[in-house]
C-alpha cells in the first residue's frame, strides 16, 4: 500500500511560482508511476503531469506544458511539481497520485488528500 501526503500549496499572484512536494510511504512507491491532478470548483479532476517509474519519461496537460515541471527523488519517495507562470485559471486542489499497474494508460490506485493552490489576477 502506498500513502501519499502533498504539501506545498498556497496563494500566489499571476506569473508567480509555487513548489508541491508529496510524500510517499511503502515499498511500493518507487515502482509507482507518479502522478499530479488537479480539480477546480464546480469541474471534475483532470490530469496535470506524470513521471515514469524510472523518471525517465514524462507527460504532460497541454495547459501546463513550458510552465510545470514533475519531477521524482526515490531515496526520499517523494515527488514534486514545480508550477510557473502560474494563472488564475490554475487555481484548483492539486492531487498527487500513484499508478501501479505499469500500463499503456493512466490508472490511480492510490490518491493523496490534496492541497490547494489559489492564483490571484
Amino acid at each position: 500500500q502506498v500513502q501519499l501526503v502533498e504539501s506545498g500549496g498556497g496563494s500566489v499572484q499571476a506569473g508567480g511560482s509555487l513548489r508541491l512536494s508529496c510524500a510517499g510511504s511503502g515499498r511500493t512507491f518507487r515502482v509507482a508511476a507518479m502522478g499530479w491532478f488537479r480539480q477546480a470548483p464546480g469541474k471534475e479532476r483532470e490530469f496535470v503531469a506524470a513521471i515514469s517509474v524510472n523518471g525517465d519519461t514524462t507527460h504532460y496537460a497541454d495547459s501546463v506544458k513550458g510552465r510545470f515541471i514533475i519531477s521524482r527523488d526515490d531515496a526520499k519517495n517523494t515527488v514534486s511539481l514545480q508550477m510557473g507562470s502560474l494563472r488564475p485559471e490554475d487555481t484548483a486542489v492539486y492531487y498527487c497520485a500513484a499508478d501501479l499497474r505499469g500500463g499503456n494508460s493512466w490508472y490511480t490506485d492510490y490518491w493523496g488528500q490534496g492541497t490547494q493552490v489559489i492564483v490571484s489576477s
